[in-house]
């Protein structure tokens, strides 16, 4: 009697499950709606009409009116993840047949130039990004960066540098709006290191790579406050904080000035 029971369970179950899997093959997706966010303050270099121009591609026609059964949410979150903005594409059908679509941008940090000339964003990944023709914005630049079709191991090291200091200058008010650039100088079997040029003041602040960031410009800070205030800010040319604990100054050569006859 028991075994009887969940086998007519057991029947009826599958007879709702075959139901429901014909019903959704006979429905259609009635709506989309497309979500594009990015961080807190960030330009969105993607819109709506972008992500629907993906989708249709994908589906191959329109999107509302077409049978879910044809509409492969795996493949279309795959596809909108290969556009080099994308971070994370999530793509369902909500109890309303709806097409929900929410896709994250990846936010650039640092806009880096080459020795060559090119030019290109890093993100918060690490990844390297071409620029957007249709939104430019304001970014940490470095440059001097190696023009290889392939990174090595040390220019990897070297893009989380260059995302590092991005983030530490980008957060910091005072040093966002002092540092004009960050220029990458290769040293050899050294390894690259960073050097700072300021708005204020005809220097450069050699920093190294990205390690002790907050404590390399905290002692740039002190040596402004205590140093360059008095002596001026173009009495060094050279201003050295990479070496914990130290601030070396190299001062400018000066020419003697003619004496009067």
């Amino acid at each position: 009697m028991l075994v009887s029971l969940w086998v007519a369970i057991g029947g009826g179950m599958l007879t709702l499950l075959i139901a429901a899997m014909g019903k959704q093959k006979n429905e259609t997706c009635r709506d989309y709606e497309i979500t594009v966010s990015a961080d807190k303050g960030t330009d969105l270099f993607l819109d709506r009409a972008e992500i629907l121009k993906l989708m249709k591609a994908a589906a191959r026609g329109n999107i509302k009116g077409q049978s879910k059964a044809r509409i492969n949410l795996g493949q279309l979150e795959q596809l909108l993840e290969q556009n080099q903005w994308v971070k994370d594409a999530q793509v369902y059908f909500d109890n309303r047949d709806v097409l929900k679509v929410t896709v994250k941008e990846r936010v650039p940090v640092a806009r880096v130039f080459t020795a060559g000339g090119r030019s290109f964003y890093v993100d918060d990944a690490n990844r390297m990004m071409q620029l957007s023709d249709k939104v430019s914005t304001r970014l940490p630049v470095f440059t001097g960066f190696p023009d290889k079709k392939r990174l090595t191991d040390s220019d990897s090291v070297l893009l989380n540098d260059i995302r590092e200091t991005a983030v530490f200058i980008t957060a910091d008010p005072f040093w966002n709006s002092q540092v004009t650039q960050v220029a990458l100088v290769s040293e050899g079997a050294a390894g690259w290191q960073m050097e700072m040029v300021p708005l204020v003041g005809d220097h450069v602040v050699r920093l190294g790579d990205s390690e002790g960031l907050q404590q390399k410009f905290d002692r740039i800070y002190l040596f402004y406050q205590q140093v360059l205030t008095k002596t001026g800010f173009d009495h060094y040319r050279q201003i050295d904080v990479r070496y914990n604990g130290q601030v070396v100054g190299t001062k400018r050569d000066y020419k003697p000035k003619p004496a009067k006859l």
